[in-house]
């Protein structure tokens, strides 16, 4: 009895082919997603687009279409937005309370998530749980409690009202971005500094700080653009006074110039470049600051 080859070897599986569909989907799915991306740019360039082309129209321009680009480039805007709004003062204030608060945010949220993750490692969880917590709570709850204990402060109309008020909501976020980032770095540089005889101070100023470079650029960027751009704050403690902020001058502004479409475009482009050209300055430190903090 003979044993052929084809009895004893087994015959080869046939190589699995992808389904014709399915490759067609695959083919196609890169170009769509293009298009929607591409679809998705515009969608949030044109405000953009509408905000500069009419800052820079005459009040026969702005009359008219607001999508037409301008017929010719007119800065008398941006000169009278600036003189007659009084926006430079509104800019400087501003920039204190944004500065202020977001050097204090940084300060003590810094140290605050160093304690909690190089502290006691029984009770970092539950106390970092508790700084979350303010993010789980609205704003709008605390407003009329802490707007009666400013007032019996006697801190209204100041910017000292609102950087205690920007320091603390902002430091839930603050400590959460911190302590994401602190988990994902070696402590070898610590205990190195340690045995050199540094202390907590020294070892978190000379040695932890500079590592959070990147989270601190995240952290600047979100509060500022927080800060900068709360209307509502600023509106209930310095309505009225010339400590007033950019957002509050800038709807002053459309109110005593309610026809001229131009000047008041022209103002909410004065507001919105300081945070604009920030974020220019630190966009590399944003991507890496959150993927730190996430996967912490």
């Amino acid at each position: 009895m003979s044993l052929s080859i084809s009895n004893v070897v087994p015959a080869e599986a046939p190589a699995r082919r992808t389904p014709r569909r399915r490759r067609r989907i695959g083919g196609y799915g890169k170009p769509v997603l293009e298009i929607v991306m591409v679809l998705a740019t515009v969608a949030y360039m044109f405000p953009l687009y509408i905000m500069i082309s009419m800052s820079f129209k005459t009040a026969a321009e702005a009359a008219g279409s607001p999508i037409a680009p301008p017929q010719s480039v007119h800065l008398d805007n941006y000169a009278t937005a600036w003189s007659e709004a009084d926006l430079g003062r509104a800019l400087i204030n501003s920039l204190i309370v944004t500065v202020i608060s977001i050097t204090v945010a940084v300060l003590i949220g810094a140290m605050a998530g160093y304690a909690i993750v190089r502290g006691t490692r029984r009770w970092s969880t539950p106390k970092l749980v508790l700084f979350l917590l303010g993010l789980m709570i609205p704003g709008q709850l605390g407003m009329v409690p802490l707007y009666t204990l400013m007032r019996d402060l006697g801190l209204l109309q100041s910017h000292l009202s609102l950087i205690i008020y920007y320091a603390g909501s902002l430091m839930p976020m603050t400590v959460f971005l911190y302590a994401g980032f602190l988990k994902t770095v070696s402590p070898t540089f610590e205990e190195a500094a340690k045995i050199d005889g540094a202390g907590w101070w020294q070892t978190f100023s000379r040695v932890v700080f500079p590592l959070l470079r990147p989270v601190t650029g995240t952290v600047i960027i979100i509060n500022t653009i927080n800060i900068w751009n709360d209307f509502l704050t600023p509106m209930l403690y310095l309505a009225g006074t010339p400590n007033r902020t950019l957002p509050v001058a800038v709807f002053s502004f459309q109110g005593e110039f309610a026809s001229e479409w131009g000047l008041i475009f022209a103002g909410m482009v004065i507001a919105a470049l300081p945070v604009l050209v920030v974020y220019f300055f630190l966009q590399r430190h944003i991507i890496q600051g959150f993927a730190g903090g996430l996967k912490g």
